[in-house]
């Protein structure tokens, strides 16, 4: 099967439905290919199933009515899902991990694997794997068995894109990769306040319930329009409810911040008396204002400047599959956040994941500290937007110990007064936000 691509967002949900469908018929199901990988935009929406009864499992479907079956054949079937469409795979507990590593791809990867194993005198395949020489099987029933018998470590799903993962590997030079359980805080997402779908009970309700320590409300400013920008009043009147909202849910730190529109002459939307009075403060370009890349690159530089910036929020403003986003000069970018002080996000929203994962690895390489962020508008997404978004950092080669957010509330408001206070520059800026001792990257 092979069609169109749809955003991450909606193939994770078509996912959701089959894996619930099936979950309780299975040893174990799990999306594959690109999907597992993180990919903004999912071709095949994919899964593998583990069970030896494959066509008992089919039979259910069928009878069950909960999913259409369109194509079976012997270990796979096509169904309908809504408007879209899945492939569901099976695979026998015996050779589970080959057949998830075969499936997962991507083929780049797959293929310089598949080589290995064959100088090793191993066939490997979706099948399982077998000794040339003797033709006995293998141990493949998990991906780590396989990666053992190549002489690699465990290789994470979303650093298998076939570029230089293998040989990080051998080198013994593979990340700590940032993981859900790393996460203490989310800090970006809005309520009915700005252009959310909920109220801001709501939000910190469903925050505190997933175990955070906390949660930072930052809806949009004033010059958002079709956001609904709250005003300076406004965010006073907010200011208020958040302060109920404290005592009622003791268990859980809300932040009070604001995402402010980085304006065309690098101005931002409020001023910073009433930044001052955040508790957190992100700056966003959300509108090019028919600028060129160099005009936008400035307008970051200004906010990254600003003593009251503390996180830059999806900072090409890409709109995935529709806009690739702002072509900045992030050498300049990266240096001026790392001098200042200043976090860049890599936003879990599946319209943005941004910063994606090359533009991550990047800022992996400069030393920059990352924010992995829901931007959620509905409670109920917080949790899945925030995967997408760690899913998306670890396409980045992103590590805990760069991410504002794995820290402690503590360790995130010292990093916000340092900044404010000024102590987290060691040199005095140029005018391209570069300090004298700066080194660019390689």
């Amino acid at each position: 099967m092979s069609g169109p691509r749809i955003p991450l967002g909606r193939a994770s949900a078509v996912a959701d439905r089959v894996m619930e469908a099936v979950r309780d018929h299975v040893v174990d199901v799990a999306p594959v290919g690109s999907l597992r990988r993180f990919s903004a935009m999912v071709g095949d929406v994919t899964l593998l199933a583990v069970t030896s009864a494959a066509s008992d499992l089919f039979d259910h479907l069928d009878a069950s009515r909960e999913l259409r079956i369109l194509h079976r054949v012997e270990g796979t079937c096509v169904l309908r899902v809504g408007r879209d469409e899945a492939t569901l795979r099976t695979a026998a507990p015996a050779v589970a991990g080959a057949a998830l590593l075969h499936h997962t791809g991507s083929r780049a990867h797959t293929t310089r694997l598949v080589r290995r194993a064959s100088e090793r005198g191993i066939e490997l395949g979706a099948h399982g794997a077998r000794s040339r020489d003797t033709g006995l099987a293998l141990p493949s029933d998990s991906e780590r068995r396989v990666y053992e018998l190549l002489g690699l470590p465990y290789i994470a799903p979303e650093l298998r894109q076939g570029h230089d993962e293998i040989e990080a590997a051998e080198a013994g030079g593979l990340p700590t990769l940032v993981e859900r359980r790393d996460i203490r805080g989310d800090l970006h997402m809005h309520s009915r306040w700005s252009d959310g779908f909920d109220s801001i009970e709501a939000m910190v309700a469903r925050a505190a319930a997933l175990g955070y320590e906390y949660v930072a409300i930052t809806d949009h400013s004033k010059s958002s329009g079709a956001a609904g920008g709250l005003t300076v009043e406004l965010l006073k009147r907010q200011r208020q409810e958040i302060a109920e909202l404290r005592r009622r849910f003791p268990g859980i730190a809300v932040l009070h911040g604001a995402e402010v529109d980085i304006l065309p002459d690098g101005r931002l939307d409020f001023p910073d008396d009433v930044l001052a009075e955040l508790d957190i403060v992100l700056a966003s370009l959300h509108d090019a204002a028919g600028q060129a890349a160099h005009h936008l690159t400035e307008r970051c530089l200004a906010a990254i400047r600003n003593p009251f910036v503390n996180i830059i929020t999806h900072p090409t403003n890409r709109l995935v599959g529709h806009r690739t986003g702002y072509a900045l000069d992030f050498a300049s970018i990266f240096a001026a956040a790392l001098e200042t002080g200043t976090a860049l996000e890599i936003d879990g929203a599946p319209t943005h994941l941004d910063m994606d994962g090359p533009l991550a690895r990047r800022a992996m390489r400069a030393g920059v500290t990352v924010s992995i962020d829901s931007d959620c508008h509905r409670a109920a997404w917080l949790d899945r937007q925030m995967a997408f978004g760690i899913g998306t950092a670890r396409q980045g080669w992103v590590g805990p110990d760069r991410v504002l957010n794995a820290r402690s509330l503590a360790e995130v408001r010292a990093f916000v007064a340092r900044k404010r206070e000024g102590r987290e520059r060691p040199g005095a800026w140029d005018e391209t936000g570069r300090s004298p001792d700066w080194v660019p990257e390689l």
